[in-house]
């Protein structure tokens, strides 16, 4: 029984091994992808913030400056985009980014009709099972994003809102704070408010084209560059989150293998008392 017991313990050890090596090598290729996402979400963040702070610039030049992507028009449809991971062992990182986004759904739901844009395999799989109306979906892009795959996005979302197919776009994603941090997060995409803190400078600029035209060209960059770094942003997230499961899977594996080769030490200390007894009970025997 104790020979049985130990080799029950030793396959336990090998299968234990063997599945540390592999958390090691997720978490080492999640770092490596954590900073390339890191690198190209930080290079593109100047420019899109310059871009940012023209489009409120232009706005604030004229006084009558009107555009459709402002507040001011009655809501009938809403657009949620949905930005989680393809694949899974990350935590809670999905579990958490599709949580607050079935919320912020239920909630909306109650008033408007919804319609969803899921990005990512597990925000595609999550909403077609459950029937949501999904107007696109797209999966296996983030680590490779493009500008010019954004722009696709954003020009979907625009000519939606454009032909009075949805009358307000909800961005849900995860936001990248620190290698441990991680924050599910939720932000309106169109109609545009401007935040408190942007205060109107009157700069006497001369536009040409006319504002509303600049401000018409300008827009599908914001949009693209709203979702590129939110892609980003959501990605590196997943990384970091995969890399911290991972780690706690090797620790805990560690551990494991520490644990069972204690039981197996017992085991076979067990087994060696007993062959002694009995080498010594057959002795006496014989005696």
């Amino acid at each position: 029984m104790a020979s049985a017991n130990m080799k029950d313990i030793k396959r336990r050890i090998k299968s234990v091994k063997s599945t540390m090596q592999i958390t090691k090598a997720m978490e080492l290729v999640a770092s490596s992808k954590l900073r390339k996402a890191r690198d190209k979400a930080d290079s593109a963040k100047l420019f899109f913030d310059a871009l940012y702070d023209t489009m409120w610039e232009i706005t604030d030049e004229n006084d009558t400056f009107k555009s459709i992507y402002f507040s001011g028009r009655q809501v009938k449809t809403v657009m949620f985009v949905v930005i989680a991971g393809d694949r899974g062992l990350a935590g809670g990182y999905n579990a958490n980014v599709l949580k607050l986004a079935q919320q912020k759904i239920d909630q909306t739901a109650k008033e408007y009709e919804v319609v969803v844009i899921p990005i990512g395999k597990k925000a595609v799989e999550y909403f077609t099972k459950r029937g949501y109306k999904v107007v696109a979906k797209y999966e296996n892009i983030a680590e490779n994003i493009r500008m010019n795959s954004a722009k696709e996005i954003g020009s979907k979302i625009m000519a939606a809102f454009k032909n009075g197919n949805t009358d307000r776009v909800e961005l849900i994603y995860t936001d990248y704070v620190s290698p441990l941090v991680q924050l599910a997060k939720h932000k309106s995409i169109i109609p545009l408010e401007k935040p408190e803190e942007k205060v109107a400078k009157k700069l006497h600029t001369s536009y040409e084209p006319a504002p509303e035209a600049l401000f018409e060209l300008i827009m599908p960059q914001y949009i693209a560059g709203v979702l590129y770094g939110s892609i980003a942003d959501s990605f590196a997230s997943e990384q970091a989150a995969r890399r911290i499961a991972m780690e706690n899977a090797s620790d805990n594996a560690t551990e494991m293998i520490d644990e069972l080769s204690l039981l197996y030490n017992r085991a076979r200390q067990s087994t060696i008392t007993q062959e002694i007894t009995e080498i010594v009970g057959g002795a006496n025997v014989q005696e």
